[in-house]
C-alpha cells in the first residue's frame, strides 16, 4: 500500500482519518461537522454532535484529506501503512491513536482507491461539550496537537479499555434521547481523554532510551546555537525553535522533557543561559555585556531571569564567587 503524506496547515498537524463528503478546489473535506464524514463512509448518525464509527462494519473506503471543525480520535487497527511526515517516518501499529482537533487538516486526497481498515473513530463537535466542564478544560489535553509521528501506541489492554469505552458510548447512542444523555456522553468522552493522558505517561517512561536521545540532542542543539552566535541575531532560542529542528511538535517536545526531567523545556532553557551567563560573569565580563552577549535585549530582563534561577543578581552573585 503507498505511503500517506500528510499536510500541516496553521502550525498544526494531525488525522489518519479516512473518506470525505463535499470537496473544494483542493480535494479537503470540510469536515464542519460529524455528519459530514458520516455521509461519506456510508455511515448514519444517531446524534447530531458525536460520531462513532467501526471501521471494520463500513470498509473499504476512500482516502480524505481532511478540514477539521470536530475533535476526533481515530484507533487503528492492523492498519500497515508507513507515514512520511517532516523530518521522519512512522509506522502504524494495532492499537495506535492519533488525535484531532478544530483547525487541523489530515490524511490523504481521494484518488478513487479503496482500503480497508480495522478499528475505531470518534468524533465529536465543540458545542457538544458548551456548559461542561470538559469544554473549559479541553485545551489542556495536549496530545491533541501531536504530530501523526508522536501517536499513542497503545498495549492490548490498554486499546480493549479504549474500546469498551466507545461501545459504551454507542450503546448510549442508541437510547432514546433524554435531558441527562449529553452528559453521560461528554464523562465517557471525559475519561477516554484521561486514559490517553495516563498511556501516553506510559510511553513517555518506557521509551527512556529514546527519551534520553532527544534530551542529548536537546543540550547539543543549545549548545550549537550559543556557540555560532545565533542568540545575537535571533535572542534567546524558544522552544518553538527547540521543537522545530528536532522534528517535534511543541506539545510532544515540552511534555517529553517534563517527564524525562521533571521540569519544563522552557525552563531547562533558561537554566542554560544562566549557566552561560556565569561563566561570563566568572570572567569579570560587565553584566550589560553578559546580558546583551547572550540574547537579551534589555539587560533588566537578563537581571530579572538571573535572580528568579539563582536567586540573587548578577552583580551578587559574582561577589559570592570573588569572596
Amino acid at each position: 500500500m503507498s505511503s500517506f503524506r500528510y499536510v500541516m496547515e496553521k502550525s498544526k498537524f494531525a488525522s489518519v482519518a479516512q473518506g470525505s463528503a463535499d470537496f473544494c478546489m483542493r480535494n479537503i473535506l470540510k469536515v464542519k461537522n460529524v455528519s459530514d464524514y458520516s455521509r461519506y463512509i456510508g455511515v448514519s448518525d444517531c446524534h447530531p454532535l458525536i460520531s462513532i464509527i467501526d471501521y471494520a462494519k463500513v470498509s473499504p473506503i476512500r482516502y480524505s484529506l481532511n478540514d477539521y471543525s470536530v475533535y476526533g480520535l481515530f484507533l487503528l487497527d492492523d492498519f500497515s501503512v508507513d507515514l512520511a511526515y517532516g523530518c521522519g517516518k512512522y509506522d502504524h501499529r494495532q492499537g495506535t491513536l492519533i488525535c484531532v482537533a478544530p483547525e487541523q487538516i489530515g490524511g490523504k486526497e481521494d484518488n478513487g482507491e479503496q482500503v480497508m481498515i480495522s478499528g475505531w473513530a470518534l468524533l465529536f463537535h465543540p458545542d457538544l461539550l458548551h456548559g461542561t466542564q470538559l469544554e473549559k478544560k479541553i485545551k489542556e489535553y495536549s496530545f491533541f496537537d501531536y504530530r501523526v509521528n508522536e501517536a499513542l501506541h497503545m498495549t492490548e489492554e490498554e486499546r480493549k479499555t479504549i474500546v469498551a469505552l466507545l461501545r459504551q458510548i454507542q450503546n448510549e447512542l442508541q437510547k432514546a434521547h433524554d435531558m441527562f444523555q449529553n452528559n453521560i456522553i461528554v464523562s465517557y468522552i471525559e475519561l477516554i481523554l484521561n486514559f490517553c493522558l495516563r498511556f501516553y505517561n506510559r510511553q513517555f517512561l518506557t521509551r527512556s532510551l529514546e527519551n534520553s536521545d532527544t534530551l542529548m540532542k536537546f543540550d547539543s542543539l543549545l549548545h550549537d546555537y550559543f556557540e555560532k552566535g545565533q542568540q545575537l541575531s535571533y535572542g534567546l532560542p524558544t522552544v518553538q525553535y527547540c521543537a522545530d529542528k528536532l522534528c517535534l511538535s511543541p506539545n510532544y517536545f515540552s511534555n517529553l522533557i517534563k517527564r524525562t526531567t521533571n521540569d519544563t523545556a522552557s525552563n531547562y532553557i533558561h537554566r542554560y543561559v544562566i549557566q552561560q551567563a556565569k561563566n561570563e560573569l566568572a570572567k569579570g565580563v560587565d553584566v550589560a555585556q553578559v546580558a546583551y552577549g547572550i540574547g537579551f535585549e534589555y539587560p533588566q530582563h537578563f537581571c530579572r531571569m538571573f535572580k528568579k534561577q539563582t536567586g540573587m543578581t548578577p552583580t551578587e552573585y559574582r561577589k559570592s564567587i570573588q569572596k
